[in-house]
């Protein structure tokens, strides 16, 4: 067997294509009334089961048979706030939603996308529980069209207006919840044509997309408000496999390296598997050895068992080394078999090439290929799982690997993981996923419609940067770090309103405290989100009333964001930070200075600065470091006369 290879990603002749899916600015909803509103106060709760229906076509999606195959239950929750009957599907759909429809004709002029005069909505789909109806309601807006990066032009496949999906809650055993605040905001999806780049510049193009869509002021911002799926082929592949889920961008260039490497990996397993002898023995593949195993020191089967779990015992036979072959480091068949399994639910998978191991002793593994009748040239896994699962999840674990050997690359849809790898999410969806939308009528695009989006393309970035350095005074670098936030809009008020009361306003402060302290805080682990823009503001109205000072601000942001308060004034009150009286600052300082006389009589002037770290502690925010800095130097000089 061959030996583990270096990898290049430039041997292997990558294609990639985008899925830009953004999140449009409207005051309402899709195909309703509700307000986009982001909350975790639920006082509506219902259940319902997934089952697979044949579609129009009289067949079943593979995708939606294999979720079904989970038999998880899923649990909805909504707020009458942020969700009504629409999303409940327990009323049918309004009329398309005005505004999102004027902010798609827009982005599909500024790409150059030939917009149909007639749209369709569609029905797509889906088979996760993310939205309580089963499919996902979605229109063709245009075709064709492309952006240039760095001199690269890049194609536009399409771009479809659409309702987003339900929030994902997370797992309970076999229930699966939701939040229905997020089903059905409108979003845009953006598809380009695939290219071939370094995967360094995946990112770069990426980037340039979104920051079109960001030009139109008309999008959402901040994290969740678009997500990229990327779509990645080798050139021997012969598939496309579609890898959801990449929340940043920074993520593309490893998601799309390690794709690729897993791709190319498949094919040498599969290589390697054709060379054996191996064909699935369907009488007598699989043992149960829950009673051969109830002794196996084992912690992970002593827990399955005590679930009233069983335990099988799978055999390959002349399979000897094929679970722990790894064409390329992070590459196995074992791997790609444990995805599998824990798609349904199950911790984990045991292969011969791993053993013994875990708490899997020589002497198990010796009863083990006794009762399973194999020998040395064979391989192995060991299996827990519910009655009801265990077939199900075999089988699907025998398809696989014959699948792989007879054909090289599942078709799969894959998911993001946070270190820039791929992990398995389900079957791909077949061709009968999509099918007519009978609720609501072909929307008709006018010739006033399509000149009033044509005459409201935005600015290019370039020229978006360029006006924020003119008119805010501001570098390039800020420009671009405020551009590129959430809080572009938030900084454009809060200048506003500071000029207006004060006559002037600082843009560089503004920006830094947006775009350096709050990020800042962020990476200390506190949540952002519970800091609203609302109390942002506040924050600033205080500083010019002079009630806090801008040493205040990390704290009172800190405070919110650690979710100790929820507003200004209670993080105010909770930090006692109220801006002390200049009397009050000058008898603190006095205080200080008298208390650490050695200090002054050894450094001089000097001791300004131990002192300076001593004021700011016990201060905290209630005054400014120049007021402190004045007194200390001040009060410094005068005990040196004296000395």
């Amino acid at each position: 067997m061959n030996s583990m290879s270096e990898f290049s990603i430039n041997n292997v002749g990558v294609k990639v294509g985008l899925e830009i899916h953004q999140q449009l600015a409207t005051n309402k909803k899709l195909f309703c009334n509700c307000v986009p509103t982001d909350t975790e106060e639920y006082s509506i709760k219902f259940q319902r089961k997934l089952r697979a229906a044949k579609s129009e076509l009289g067949e079943y999606d593979p995708a939606a048979l294999f979720e079904k195959s989970k038999s998880k239950s899923i649990s909805y929750y909504a707020n009458p706030e942020s969700s009504c009957l629409v999303e409940q599907d327990e009323e049918p759909p309004h009329e398309l939603d005005d505004d999102a429809k004027r902010i798609s004709l827009i982005i599909a002029s500024a790409l150059k996308s030939e917009i149909f005069s007639e749209i369709y909505p569609m029905r797509k789909t889906v088979v996760d529980g993310s939205n309580t109806t089963g499919f996902q309601r979605t229109m063709l807006i245009s075709q064709g069209g492309s952006y240039e990066v760095e001199g690269t032009t890049i194609g536009i496949q399409s771009i479809c207006l659409e309702e987003d999906a339900a929030k994902n809650l997370g797992d309970e055993g076999i229930v699966r919840k939701f939040g229905l605040e997020r089903l059905g905001i409108p979003l845009v999806e953006i598809a380009t044509d695939p290219f071939e780049v370094e995967p360094q510049h995946i990112k770069k193009i990426a980037l340039a997309l979104g920051r079109i869509l960001r030009s139109t002021k008309k999008v959402k911002r901040g994290l969740g408000s678009i997500r990229q799926d990327v779509n990645v082929s080798i050139k021997d592949g012969g598939v496309v496999i579609e890898v959801k889920g990449v929340q940043q961008l920074d993520q593309l260039e490893k998601v799309v390296e390690y794709e690729a490497k897993r791709q190319q990996g498949l094919l040498e397993i599969s290589k390697e598997l054709q060379k054996r002898d191996w064909v699935h023995d369907k009488e007598n593949d699989r043992k149960d050895i829950t009673d051969l195993f109830s002794k196996c020191k084992s912690k992970i089967i002593q827990n399955a068992i005590k679930k009233e779990h069983k335990i099988f015992g799978i055999s390959f036979k002349k399979m000897a080394g094929m679970f722990g072959f790894s064409p390329y480091e992070g590459i196995r068949l074992g791997k790609e078999i444990a995805e599998l399994v824990r798609f349904f639910g199950i911790g984990g998978v045991f292969h011969s090439d791993e053993l013994p191991n875990y708490g899997v002793e020589k002497i198990d593994i010796e009863n083990l290929k006794e009762v399973i009748k194999i020998n040395e040239e064979d391989a192995f896994l060991i299996l827990a799982a519910t009655d009801e699962k265990i077939h199900v999840v075999i089988n699907q674990i025998i398809s696989r690997i014959e699948f792989i050997k007879n054909n090289g690359i599942p078709i799969d849809t894959r998911l993001a993981t946070v270190n820039g790898e791929t992990k398995f999410l389900r079957p791909r969806p077949g061709a009968a996923r999509m099918y007519p939308e009978t609720d609501i009528p072909p929307i008709i695009i006018s010739k006033k419609e399509l000149e009033k989006a044509k005459e409201n393309i935005p600015k290019s970035w370039d020229e978006s940067i360029l006006e924020l350095q003119t008119k805010y005074k501001i570098n390039p670098q800020l420009a671009e770090q405020i551009f590129d936030s959430k809080y572009i809009e938030l900084f454009e008020n809060i200048f506003q309103k500071r000029t207006s009361k004060n006559g002037k306003a600082d843009a560089t402060f503004i920006s830094s405290i947006l775009c350096s302290t709050i990020p800042s805080l962020e990476r200390k682990g506190l949540n952002s989100k519970l800091l609203k823009n609302e109390e942002i503001e506040k924050t600033f109205e205080m500083l010019d009333s002079g009630d806090i000072t801008k040493e205040s601000i990390d704290i009172i942001f800190e405070n919110i964001m650690a979710g100790k308060s929820k507003t200004t004034l209670e993080a105010m009150k909770n930090t006692s930070i109220e801006a002390v009286k200049e009397s009050d600052l000058e008898e603190i300082i006095k205080k200080i200075v008298e208390k650490n006389q050695e200090i002054i009589k050894n450094q001089k002037e000097r001791a300004i600065g131990p002192l300076m770290g001593i004021a700011m502690k016990e201060l905290r925010g209630k005054a400014s470091g120049e007021m402190i800095n004045n007194l200390l130097l001040k009060n410094i000089k005068n005990m040196l006369k004296d000395i």
